[in-house]
């Protein structure tokens, strides 16, 4: 399709010297234009723009853009205040947003909540992702330096990662409404055996702590209010990175009006030895068919 919307540019440029009487693709109808749009996706309909001004135009109309748009993105536009209008004079009107505009505004990343450790986006393809910080979350002995340190990380959408550093019980749990658009979704919990620091410029990740992990399993759970329940067990084991446990899946029914609630755990409660070594990120929830390598704003 990519090289068929390059093709489409070059041949409109190369027959836009043609005499007065010749017909080219800006004789087409503008609203015959936006209707074959609405089959491409955002970044072909940009790309297309540029054949000329009837093909700009119909790539920015309504028609268009509302279907990229989720389902429910008008609740979410006006729970999230995403409506404001960003004016260059405090005396300018305010006007009404274009779905572009509307669709532009729902792909970058909003916080929400009373804090900055949540944050929602649109990936290109209608899906929407959550991530949630550490901070959010209920952990045993988070606030006891013996077991548990807060550091500032690059490495981390949050700039603040959790790093522990020996415990016998870990319990990690959190919790989350949101009103996410019907469809399926995967919860991830993001995970890292070891410390990383920097220096000189190059990264360096310490494993001299990391003990525990490969006794017994750590065990993930996912529930919503619904009655939807999942469960993994993983054998932490791969130290230096930086990886997405997938903890289990769960489906929004497009008839359901009311927000989805999710109830997510990370428990290793065997006391017959300690472990540690552990950063602690966030939970990522997303699109199944996206998955964490895919998305624009998961490391």
């Amino acid at each position: 399709m990519g090289s068929g919307i390059s093709g489409l540019v070059d041949h409109e440029k190369s027959t836009s010297n043609n005499g007065p009487f010749e017909t080219g693709l800006g004789d087409l109808p503008e609203s015959c234009i936006a209707l074959v749009l609405t089959h491409l996706d955002p970044t072909e309909i940009c790309k297309i723009g540029r054949v000329n001004r009837t093909f700009r135009q119909a790539s920015l109309t309504d028609l268009v853009w509302e279907l990229k748009l989720t389902e429910n993105y008008q609740i979410l536009v006006k729970k999230y205040h995403l409506d404001k209008n960003l004016w260059s004079n405090s005396s300018e009107e305010s006007r009404r947003l274009t779905k572009r505009e509307l669709y532009a505004r729902l792909c970058r990343p909003h916080h929400f909540g009373s804090s900055n450790n949540k944050v929602f986006w649109m990936e290109k393809d209608r899906g929407m992702c959550v991530c949630i910080s550490w901070k959010e979350m209920k952990i045993t002995g988070i606030e006891d330096r013996r077991y548990w340190s807060h550091i500032s990380s690059d490495e981390s959408r949050f700039s603040t990662i959790a790093f522990l550093k020996q415990i016998w019980w870990v319990e990690v749990e959190g919790d989350l409404e949101f009103e996410f658009p019907a469809g399926n979704y995967s919860l991830f919990f993001r995970l890292q055996l070891g410390k990383t620091s920097r220096r000189l410029g190059r990264r360096n990740c310490t494993v001299d702590q990391v003990h525990g992990w490969n006794i017994k399993p750590v065990q993930f759970q996912l529930s919503t209010s619904n009655g939807q329940e999942a469960t993994t067990k993983y054998y932490l084991n791969e130290p230096g990175k930086w990886i997405h446990y997938h903890v289990g899946d769960f489906v929004v029914d497009k008839y359901s009006s009311m927000p989805t609630k999710l109830k997510f755990s990370m428990t290793q409660i065997d006391c017959t030895h300690t472990k540690g070594g552990l950063c602690l990120d966030s939970v990522l929830i997303l699109p199944t068919e996206i998955g964490p390598k895919k998305s624009r704003f998961t490391s």
